[in-house]
């Protein structure tokens, strides 16, 4: 073998930050702190872990969007799932449906804002909304990158705790940082263990993963079947953010089908996922960041950018600069699965986009199931929005011409939330995100169908 091919030269180089692994002209300079995360944060895992006991509330509420709020999520959930309470109740919010927001549990909760940018729309909204419900800046921390807007603003309110990650680190390889890690140690978690955990994990068979996984879809095995247990589920919304926002570029990608069932194929290309305690996540968070890293040399590919990602928001921003909302064609919920048989080539995936209240997670997996049975068995993924804007969506428009997007809009407003300085409501945020985004398929060329429910049983 080849040593450009070889995996252990190749995660050599990767440790090496040898920018030669990727295409030239990429990122990876700006973006590979996340190699030396765990370590950091191992040294830092005191000082957390006196932050979170610190803290009175019960309950945390963590406002963000993408990568920075995915991993947070996996963390807590899986840890509810194996039965390891640590008497810490913690809610994740990335999304703007109003619904969701307005049921947030704030007036008992210490609040987390996490943005790398300190600019992006979602968690700006979100944290303007919490004041206006929480008014105690004693009651917030933030997760940010150095000299941040958002940074500035929470050092003139006063707030807890200001943490300033290292801004080498991509959002979605940011979990095993301050990103991440502040958050698992308000949700209960030894830091140092989650970091040991990563510094112990095997990089070589990493790598040889990450090749493997390139190749396969350079031979048209591009669906990455993630076949996790059931207390697992959620790890596949962090690995799915990864490998999509990471490899769906220059019309090639892999395309990341979570899923708790075995799911064969000729275009599957399959890996399983297992733990006994939710420390063990932090191995795992590492062994896929290193193999979508070198899936992306395999791809020849950049796996740190993100060229397609700012498309939607940009027309979510046309949409909201020129209100009223433009009317939206519409089908009939029981038409999508007929219109899905007239589309579905050799070698396609569906992705049902959700603009609906957060908990139907259920029913989003129920739909999910039914069309992959009622298509032979096709790779079909499933999640809200605007959670996958910042993240799949990448794949969607510049992976291969291989989607078909199911979007699935609320009929009407949800509930009727304001937005702080605002000329709009939430309500009217989701919906133009949903329109931004069909308009930059459509531009991508891409296959879609909106309807309009919020029984997700009614899609027939």
């Amino acid at each position: 073998m080849p040593e450009s091919e070889d995996p252990a030269a190749l995660a050599r180089r990767l440790a090496a930050r040898d920018e030669t692994l990727w295409p030239p002209e990429n990122v990876s300079r700006n973006r590979l702190g996340w190699l030396d995360a765990p370590r950091e944060m191992e040294r830092r895992s005191k000082m957390l872990r006196s932050f979170a006991g610190a803290v009175d509330q019960d309950t945390v509420v963590l406002l963000g969007m993408g990568g920075s709020s995915l991993g947070p999520a996996v963390l807590a959930a899986v840890r509810d799932a194996l039965g390891e309470w640590a008497g810490r109740r913690f809610v994740v919010c990335d999304t703007t449906d109003p619904q969701t927001v307005a049921g947030l549990p704030l007036e008992d909760a210490f609040i987390l804002v996490s943005s790398k940018s300190g600019t992006t729309l979602e968690p700006n909204v979100l944290f303007d909304y919490a004041r206006s419900r929480v008014k105690d800046p004693a009651r917030y921390a933030i997760v940010t990158d150095p000299a941040t807007p958002l940074e500035e603003m929470a050092n003139e309110l006063g707030v807890r705790h200001v943490f300033t990650n290292r801004p080498d680190i991509g959002g979605r390889y940011s979990v095993l940082s301050y990103f991440g890690l502040v958050p698992a140690a308000l949700a209960g978690y030894d830091v140092a263990e989650l970091c040991g955990r990563a510094l112990d994990s095997d990089r070589v068979a990493a790598a040889e993963l990450g090749v493997s996984m390139g190749r396969a879809a350079l031979e048209g095995r591009d669906k990455v079947t993630i076949k996790v247990t059931d207390q697992l589920a959620a790890f596949g919304l962090w690995v799915e953010q990864l490998i999509a926002e990471s490899t769906g570029k220059k019309g090639r990608g892999c395309v990341p089908v979570p899923t708790t069932e075995d799911e064969p194929g000729d275009d599957r290309f399959g890996i399983d996922v297992t733990v006994q305690s939710a420390h063990e996540l932090g191995g795992e968070f590492f062994r896929f960041e290193t193999a979508v890293a070198l899936a992306g040399h395999a791809l020849d590919i950049d796996p740190f950018d993100e060229p397609n990602v700012a498309e939607s928001k940009e027309n979510t921003s046309r949409v909201l600069a020129s209100l009223p909302l433009p009317a939206t064609t519409v089908a009939p919920a029981a038409s999508a699965f007929g219109w899905l048989s007239e589309q579905v080539r050799p070698g396609d995936y569906v992705s049902v986009q959700a603009y609906l209240p957060f908990g139907r997670d259920l029913s989003l997996e129920a739909l999910r199931r039914r069309i992959r049975d009622a298509n032979g068995g096709l790779a079909v993924t499933a999640g809200y929005g605007p959670r996958f804007l910042h993240s799949t969506g990448q794949l969607h428009k510049g992976g291969p011409d291989s989607v078909i997007a199911l979007q699935v809009i609320a009929p009407g407003p949800t509930a009727e939330v304001p937005i702080p300085h605002k000329g709009y409501d939430f309500a009217t945020l989701i919906a133009a995100q949903a329109i931004g985004d069909r308009r930059s398929l459509a531009d991508h060329g891409r296959r879609v169908l909106t309807v309009a429910t919020e029984d997700l049983d009614e899609i027939s």
